[in-house]
């Protein structure tokens, strides 16, 4: 992948972080019942929205190149059937913490909320891996799972600490929705990049064996 490409995916996960924070952030102040004072408060609310959705996008992508990094290096530790192993049990009790472990640990009653969430992550990663899968191959159903799911769970864990379930929901629907499309596209970046180092070495041959 080229530095050109790698820009590309930088600006346009900004812009999907920050139209998800505005969407978000609108959706809950209509819920909420909550007004401005005024146009110049609610365009600062827009202001503040769409500086949030930038951050989390930043933070996302973040997490994005430290999976990347963490895929090669197990690919390189681990032979191919260990790494999906390890990956699948990291993804399952990613899953279960984000889900019950304030529930088991905390002795806290009632966390619906955190059951909530984790079914949410849970959704979309099975729609990010299911449309994964339909344009690339089958392989690609366990990394997939694995960065949407366990990335995530740790993506979230600053703000699972807040313990305040606006703050998760602003936070955790930009993040999915820039994780899904850096998940999705990223195929389409790698194989445009080597479809066009491929062709300078196939002119080479052609005018080689002319």
């Amino acid at each position: 992948m080229n530095l050109r490409r790698w820009f590309f995916l930088f600006w346009t996960a900004l812009l999907i972080g920050a139209a998800g924070a505005l969407a978000t952030g609108l959706i809950m102040m209509l819920v909420n019942g909550e007004k401005t004072n005024g146009i110049a408060d609610f365009m600062l609310y827009l202001l503040i929205l769409f500086g949030s959705g930038v951050m989390i996008s930043v933070y996302s992508q973040m997490g994005f190149f430290a999976y990347l990094i963490l895929n090669y290096m197990g690919k390189g530790v681990f032979p191919k059937r260990g790494w999906q192993i390890v990956q699948i049990v990291l993804t399952v009790l990613a899953l279960l913490d984000v889900m019950f472990l304030r529930l088991f640990v905390g002795g806290e009653r009632e966390r619906i909320s955190d059951i909530v969430l984790g079914l949410l992550i849970l959704a979309a990663a099975v729609v990010t891996a299911y449309v994964k899968v339909k344009q690339t191959h089958i392989s690609a159903l366990v990394p997939t799972l694995f960065f949407m799911i366990a990335v995530t769970a740790v993506e979230t864990i600053g703000v699972l600490r807040i313990d305040v379930n606006a703050a998760t929901i602003f936070i955790v629907v930009p993040l999915l929705l820039c994780n899904a499309y850096q998940m999705l596209i990223l195929h389409k970046l790698v194989d445009n990049s080597e479809e066009r180092s491929a062709e300078p070495a196939g002119k080479s041959i052609k005018e080689s064996r002319a």
